[in-house]
């Protein structure tokens, strides 16, 4: 089971936090902390797997991607298989190139609520529903098609609104 996905910039700013198990803000923003800590510590050149029993408790592990300033870090169960979830972050960063044309830090920031539906759309209540990029895209656009129309629905119709203005 996933237990959590943070997106956190070099400078150690929460861009994305999304918790899976209930806990409180303050542990929330302890944990990720904690994971920043750990993060900024390691060298470019080891593993991006971490046994993160230290921070999130027993049978914990991390993986995490550094792409350019930003740090995208999974956190998850020994239900999850690393090299799975590795891949997991590739097509989550794949989705927001797509989405965003070119992903920066800024387009998480802006774009939040199109970042939590495309994750939302990845995974659900801790479980990964979804792992195709193509497919995550199909449904976003279906997703912003609906938004739209819903956009262009009036509550008054033309009728009544050249009634007020007499």
């Amino acid at each position: 089971m996933i237990k959590a996905v943070m997106v956190m910039n070099t400078q150690g700013k929460t861009r994305l936090a999304k918790f899976y198990e209930y806990l409180p803000v303050e542990k929330q923003q302890e944990l990720i902390r904690g994971v920043f800590a750990v993060l900024c510590s390691r060298a470019e050149n080891v593993s991006n797997f971490i046994d993160a029993e230290s921070i999130f408790g027993p049978d914990s592990r991390l993986v995490y991607k550094h792409f350019a300033t930003l740090y995208f870090v999974f956190v998850f169960d020994s239900s999850e298989n690393e090299l799975a979830v590795l891949d997991l972050i590739q097509v989550f960063v794949e989705t927001l190139d797509k989405c965003f044309q070119n992903v920066c830090e800024l387009d998480i920031v802006f774009g939040y609520s199109k970042v939590h539906t495309i994750l939302d759309e990845m995974i659900f209540g801790g479980q990964v529903v979804e792992t195709s990029s193509s497919e995550i895209m199909k449904a976003i656009e279906e997703i912003s098609k609906l938004e739209a129309a819903s956009n262009a629905i009036t509550l008054i119709p033309k009728s009544a609104s050249g009634w007020r203005s007499r």
